[in-house]
């Protein structure tokens, strides 16, 4: 089996994630219309390749008139900033507390083994719901309460690759050479890690988006008007039975990001020789 970069499943979704990274980058410049623009008059248009369809909206309009097009791109913009934002709050606390608990051992990786368990018994969607419940929904308290709940896997990972690394040679040799430890863990230990972490941090990015549509179609995740696609599955549910693309568009782009990370994901951790089970 071909592996890393050689494997065509690794292109397809570097090239997916590749556009979706250049839409949300430059969504502004892209959007065809106004993603927030209100029109009754040219609520639910049809998408190109129906009859019927308006050549100005090439994906149709939702309920309100609004483009779909306008607000897939700002939607793609909206999960990407989501996915990689709670990504690197949770990478933060999990390498953390992963590299120290597997660095120092002892007392402080029972510490950090207490806090994985603790945090593995909690399910993840039912704390978000009743945070973002208590608390109201943003995209601040989102992107918060998810880089709070998905750390685990950072630890897990860390610790287990820094428990491998601490007793090589060359930390062995920045020891004899008088190197801080702080020094050790950023200058040997993590750069030697990076890897396996590059692999889970593609897997958190997938796993951010898809909890972030979940939470916004049960109303709880972006709030309205931003165009999330999460969001915009839940407002569609509605006319899904007389209009079912409105459902159908915003589902098969979030189907298709996803899968393009997780193959991303994949091929890097065939490249690295990294596995990333728990």
């Amino acid at each position: 089996m071909k592996r890393g970069w050689k494997n065509v499943a690794t292109w397809v979704g570097a090239i997916i994630v590749g556009v979706a990274a250049f839409a949300a980058l430059f969504a502004p410049l892209l959007v065809p219309h106004d993603p927030f623009a209100q029109d009754l008059g040219k609520r639910l248009l049809v998408p190109f390749w129906m009859e019927g369809s308006d050549p100005q909206h090439l994906l149709g309009t939702d309920q309100l008139g609004r483009d779909y097009l306008s607000r897939l791109i700002y939607g793609c913009r909206i999960s990407m900033m989501i996915g990689i934002t709670v990504t690197i709050v949770s990478g933060i606390i999990g390498i953390t507390m992963g590299v120290l608990g597997g660095f120092l051992g002892g007392r402080t990786d029972d510490v950090v083994l207490f806090a994985i368990t603790t945090r593995l018994s909690l399910p993840v969607v039912l704390v978000a719901l009743a945070v973002v419940g208590l608390l109201g929904s943003s995209m601040t308290i989102l992107m918060i309460t998810l880089g709070l709940l998905l750390w685990e896997r950072f630890a897990v990972v860390a610790r287990s690759t820094t428990m491998q690394v601490r007793n090589l040679d060359f930390v062995a040799a920045a020891w004899c050479a008088g190197c801080s430890r702080f020094r050790i863990l950023a200058g040997e230990v993590l750069p030697n890690i990076a890897s396996h972490l590059v692999v889970v941090a593609t897997l958190e990015i997938a796993l951010a988006i898809l909890l972030e549509a979940a939470l916004s179609f049960l109303g709880l995740g972006v709030p309205p008007p931003l165009p999330s696609w999460g969001l915009m599955i839940a407002e569609a549910k509605d006319y899904m039975f007389f209009s079912p693309w409105v459902i159908m568009i915003p589902g098969v782009c979030l189907f298709v990001l996803v899968l393009g990370i997780n193959l991303l994901g994949d091929g890097l951790r065939d490249m690295f020789g990294t596995r990333t089970d728990p």
